[in-house]
């Protein structure tokens, strides 16, 4: 490791997006925490391929909608490591209903809505005075161009992550003063083992046509955008929302889906 090395906790880290975002990070010389709330045969694997690679990574389970666990996640984060540098705020705390607006009950709105705040709500909150303490300090919140659409499916799902930009815009223009740099990335339809129920075969060959790439985007292709996020010269991007859907956006009538 390097002077340049820095302590980097990933929420939601033993799969897909964030499993990415963990061996990227690792690979460019960063500690990383590798946070999971009970899939420990995934976090220990993401930890092993690291270390086997010659990277350093601790896992440490805690739901992080949970602010006792949160608290435990920090503390022994800052014990093993000494600090703490930036958080990639990836956990997917409630999958959404895609069911339509007048089939969409109360219930499976609110625990869409609750979850996806909650998941960086308190850790938010206690990683916050740390970063001011030291005058500096990264965070990603990973949201989707979902908050960008309207359509079928989409109300639970869109409503959430559009909250999440929101919440991140206040917490990018309240913490820049101390020295924090606040990025959103958005992704498009990515091909995980969450997105598998939803991104059938002829929907991802329907987003491979939507993109200006010609393909569907690749949890990598999120870690790499989110490796940007955190680098230092990136400091005047604070409070940017960072899309990465491969330009669907460019192409009319382009389809978004869950992460």
């Amino acid at each position: 490791m390097g002077e340049q090395s820095r302590t980097i906790v990933i929420t939601g880290a033993g799969r897909g997006i964030g499993a990415a975002t963990a061996r990227t990070l690792a690979r460019r010389g960063d500690r990383v925490v590798v946070n999971y709330r009970s899939d420990a045969d995934s976090a220990a694997r993401v930890v092993s391929d690291i270390v086997d690679s010659g990277g350093d990574a601790l896992a440490i389970a805690a739901d992080v909608t949970d602010p006792v666990q949160v608290e435990r996640l920090v503390a022994e984060t800052v014990d093993h490591y000494g600090s703490i540098d930036a958080v990639v705020f990836n956990a997917n705390a409630a999958q959404p209903s895609f069911v339509g607006i007048e089939d969409l009950d109360w219930t499976s709105f609110e625990k869409k809505i609750v979850g996806e705040l909650a998941a960086v709500y308190h850790l938010t909150q206690q990683i916050l005075p740390l970063f001011r303490a030291r005058g500096s300090g990264f965070i990603v919140y990973i949201s989707s161009t979902a908050a960008d659409f309207v359509g079928p499916g989409l109300v639970s799902h869109g409503t959430a992550k559009s909250a999440l930009n929101t919440y991140a815009g206040h917490i990018a223009a309240h913490a820049a003063a101390f020295g924090v740099v606040v990025t959103t990335v958005a992704p498009g339809a990515v091909r995980t083992e969450a997105s598998a129920a939803v991104l059938t075969p002829e929907r991802l060959d329907a987003f491979a046509r939507s993109s200006i790439l010609g393909r569907v985007t690749e949890p990598e292709d999120v870690a790499r955008v989110v490796a940007l996020a955190l680098d230092p010269d990136l400091r005047v991007a604070t409070g940017s929302i960072l899309r990465v859907d491969g330009g669907a956006r460019l192409i009319a009538g382009g389809p978004v889906a869950a992460r």
